[in-house]
This record gives C-alpha cells, structure tokens and sequence, in this order.
C-alpha cells in the first residue's frame, strides 16, 4: 500500500506486518494530515483504543465515513488543534496542512514553561491524552516529551489503533508529540506535533516530604511521604493521581506499593524486605501536575536511601531467646527476658527506630504509679528503640539471673550488658526484630513505630489506590515502542 505524501512526514523501512484480511480499500492514506489526530478528555480504558471501532475489524463499509477514516464517537473528548513540525526540513503545518514558520532547532528555555506561540491550541493540564491513527494501520511508537527531556508516560492500545497518556501532563508545559506508524505492508511514516498546556492557576500547592532522611538503613525500613495537604479517601481519583505521581525505584528493583496510613500520609514497602545493599530513590511526579479544580502540585526534593546488611532478630518469647542473624546467617543467640504477666512484649514484626546509648526509663511513662511495686525508674545503657510508646531492646544488668528462663519485665526486652552492646552496635535503624511465641498483643501497623510488615500482601495493597497498577520484581520499564504483532 503506498502511503499519501505530507509536508510533516519521514519515510523509513520497516520488517512487513503480516497481511490480514480488511474491507478497507489500500489507498486509505497512513500519516496524512487526517490520518492522525490529537484529542484531549477521558481516559480510554481498556485494551482497545475507547471511543474507535477497532483497526481491521470494520465488517461492511458503513463503518467507513466518506475518506476511508474510521468513524468514532468521541462524546468524553474532543479533538486538540497541533502545530505540525517537519521532522526532516524543520518547516511547521497546521492539522490543515498549511506551512508555517519553522520552529527553532534549540529547545524551549529549559524553564518547562509553555509559549503559546508554539503550539496552535493550549490544553488542560487536567485531561488525559490520545494520539489515534484513523487511517488502517497500526501505530508503533509514540513519545512525548517536555522541554526537560521528561517523557510523558503512555501505552499503546492492544489494536495498535491509539495511545493515550498513562500520567498527568503538566500545566504550563511545553511538549513535543512524536508519532511512528506502519500499514500492512511494513512502510513507516512519522510526524511530530507541539504541544502547550494552560498554566495552573495560582493558589496553594501539593507537595510531598519523603522520609526518612537520606542515609544507610536496614532492609525493612519503609519509605513515607507527609503530603502538604490531605487528599481525603472520598475522592480516589485524586489520590490514584498522587499515588501514581509519587515514584519509587530500587536497584536491585523489588516489587512494592504506597499504602495510604491517613488522608496526609502513605508509606511504601516491597512485598518482602528490600535486597540487602540496595539503592532506592524517591521522587514526586507532582510538579505542575493538576490535582483537584483548585489545586496542582509543586515541587518536592527527592530522596536516595540504601540499605545494609540484611539484619534480623529473631526474639522467641517461649524460648527466652533472641537469634541474630546476618544476611541469613546466624552470628550470636542471647538469653533475654521480655514482659512479665500485665506487661507482656508486643508480639509481630518490629522496625529498629533509632539508638540511644543511654536513657532514663520511669515507670509513670508507661502509666505505673508512683509508690506501686511495679514502680522503676533507672538509668539504661545500650537502648535500642523499637516503638514510640518505649519499647527498647536494652541491657538489664539487674535482671541476669532471669535472662534465658523467665520473664520479669515491664514490656521491653532485657539482656546482658555485653550483648545489648553488641546488638546496638551490630543493628541501625530500619533493621528488622520479629518476636514470636507468647508474646502480648500484636504490634500495630502504623500507630506505635513502623508496623508495616506485619499486614500481608494482600492487605497492604487494600491500603493502595485500585486502579494504580505497580511492576512485579525484576520487571523491565515498558518500552514505548510497541513491537508489531
């Protein structure tokens, strides 16, 4: 099939798509200036591109408007007028046609600012993107990408008929649209367009604070974001677009998901415990981003975070005994005491918190009256904090004799001097201590310290927005390129 000539098309050899039976004729023309149009609205959803009568499908003609073109039913978007770019000469056309200006060969300001002048329409920053091929064929790369060199995230649908934006555009941005397409025969053509949004309007702005601070922590430390503003559960379309803005990646890469702790704060975690030695980074996708009718995101620092050893304690309450292992080897067994009767050790998985080399613990911080005789007040050396209500893993020289038979403390867990000063020196924060058989009742998840570990998978994603889809491990980013079937 030969393809109609434009002014904003590139011609290259492609490996032939397979033929297949169509009722259109061959000369429907492939990147003329109707055989691609830009619209903006509603996401499509689905495998198909929405809103088109699949690519090949087509039974009888009435399917066919008057130039060969699918017909559509476009009620949720309508159609954006481009500048069409030349990609060979630099001469720029109109969605008509009509050679314009050519644009500079130098970027924009590297501001991320959209100029009007660039583009023929402005868009809403707060609608979806499609780019469909209405001609027979099948569209086989598609990028987007603003004047930072950030592409915008898309797919390409199943039929090859359309792609459309997986992420928010920006407001106030300037975009470059480049689209590749083949018909049945293998030819290719390309085009490019540009793009500019409207710029937010003024007002307050979302921003998130990652935490913790960047540093080395333990393999079950997770990530959290403290949001500037709440993103209230009555309104999941917003928080599906925070939570798809707010990015995690590690190398090496693991599967994980945010979980929303309340309407201001989400945490994030890997299905199991991160890989020991690995490089985490955090960023947010909100700049600019429009969130609510009255509210877009701002900036927000990004983070890098790694991790350590792999160090886990293991503490058997039934036992009297803690195990220690490193990266799954074991490096010392400790005989501990943990919570009396009336004063049992939370029981679930724990996150070290932080180190104390020495603190003074009373008992009226933990609701024990003065003058009772479960009253204490002393000074402890080699305290390890596990929750914010005074759990520690600490040395209890004056409980030697209990150590590895018999509990006989207020709720933390005691040992010997020489091991708490081991284990404070061998742990740091986001290390894992899981204590098992007899415990008291269950750490909470979020409440008391970092409790994540103790939902299921299954939970955890209860806790993230449905329509969010995350990478399983070891899952390569997808590429833009679609191969032809």
């Amino acid at each position: 099939m030969a393809l109609a000539a434009a002014s904003a098309m590139t011609m290259a050899a492609a490996a032939p798509m397979p033929a297949s039976s169509r009722p259109a004729p061959s000369t429907v023309p492939l990147l003329a200036d109707s055989a691609l149009e830009a619209l903006m609205g509603k996401e499509p959803t689905g495998g198909r591109c929405a809103g088109s009568c699949p690519v090949g499908s087509c039974s009888t003609t009435g399917f066919w408007d008057e130039n060969r073109l699918h017909r559509s039913d476009d009620s949720d978007r309508r159609q954006l007028l481009l500048q069409r770019a030349d990609l060979g000469s630099g001469a720029r056309t109109s969605s008509t046609g009509t050679t314009g200006a050519a644009p500079s060969a130098e970027a924009p300001e590297a501001t991320g600012t959209a100029d009007a002048a660039d583009a023929a329409e402005v868009a809403d920053a707060a609608d979806a993107l499609t780019i469909r091929l209405r001609a027979d064929g099948r569209l086989t790369d598609v990028s987007v990408i603003d004047t930072l060199g950030r592409h915008l995230a898309g797919r390409i649908s199943e039929d090859g008929a359309c792609w459309h934006s997986t992420a928010p555009l920006r407001a106030g941005t300037h975009y470059r649209i480049r689209a590749t397409a083949e018909d049945q025969d293998g030819t290719a053509g390309q085009a490019s367009w540009a793009l500019a949004t409207a710029r937010p309007r003024p007002g307050s702005r979302l921003t998130a604070t990652f935490g913790p601070t960047a540093g080395v922590y333990g393999v079950g430390q997770p990530v959290v974001a403290e949001l500037s503003r709440p993103v209230p559960a009555d309104d999941p379309q917003a928080r599906r677009l925070v939570e798809r803005s707010l990015q995690v990646t590690s190398q090496p890469s693991v599967q994980g998901a945010w979980h929303w702790v309340d309407d201001s704060t989400l945490h994030y975690r890997p299905r199991t415990y991160w890989p020991a030695h690995a490089t985490i980074q955090v960023r947010s996708g909100l700049d600019r981003v429009h969130v609510t009718d009255s509210l877009y995101g701002g900036a927000s620092e990004p983070l890098t975070l790694t991790t350590g050893d792999r160090i886990e304690a293991v503490t058997d309450v039934a036992a009297h005994e803690m195990t220690v292992k490193r990266n799954g080897r074991t490096v010392r067994t400790i005989a501990v005491t943990t919570g009396k009767q009336g004063f049992r050790t939370r029981g679930g998985i724990k996150v070290v918190l932080g180190k104390e080399r020495a603190v003074r613990m009373r008992g009226d911080s933990i609701g024990i009256a003065r003058g009772t005789s479960d009253f204490y007040d002393l000074p402890v050396s080699y305290a390890t904090r596990l929750t914010w209500s005074g759990e520690y893993v600490h040395a209890a020289p004056w409980s030697l004799e209990s150590q590895g038979s018999e509990d006989v403390s207020h709720g933390c867990t005691g040992m010997s001097t020489d091991d708490a000063a081991w284990f404070f020196n061998t742990v740091r924060p986001g290390d894992i201590v899981d204590v098992v058989r007899g415990y008291g009742t269950p750490m909470t998840a979020f409440d008391n310290g970092y409790g994540d570990w103790n939902l299921t998978w299954k939970q955890w994603r209860k806790g993230s927005s449905p329509a969010v889809a995350y990478p399983s491990a070891n899952s390569a980013v997808p590429a833009r390129l679609r191969p032809m079937a």
